[in-house]
């Protein structure tokens, strides 16, 4: 039988493209699931040190910054803005095709 691999490492190292970690968070934006959104920020976050080294560099609350990225989170508009421009992205608005 096969051992299966984790991915993890692979994904992790493909988001490190800023045009990966694009596409990768537009896709999980357009599934409309908060959580899935939250967990794809959190593997962008990954990319960048982590999000310890990601709060430093940002000059973010390394504690609210976990907390927003938890399971849980429910980041506000504001915080948000500030995670992605840290992180190299902006919100923007597309019309529905």
């Amino acid at each position: 039988m096969k051992r299966s691999t984790a991915y993890q490492p692979d994904l992790i190292e493909s988001l490190r493209d800023p045009g990966e970690a694009e596409a990768y968070l537009n896709a999980a934006l357009e599934e409309n699931n908060p959580e899935l959104f939250l967990m794809a920020l959190r593997n962008v976050a990954e990319t960048q040190g982590g999000v310890a080294q990601l709060a430093e560099n940002g000059k973010l609350n390394r504690e609210s910054l976990y907390k927003m990225l938890s399971e849980r989170g429910n980041p506000e508009f504001r915080s948000l803005e500030a995670l992605l421009h840290v992180l190299g992205f902006c919100l923007a608005i597309a019309a529905n095709q």
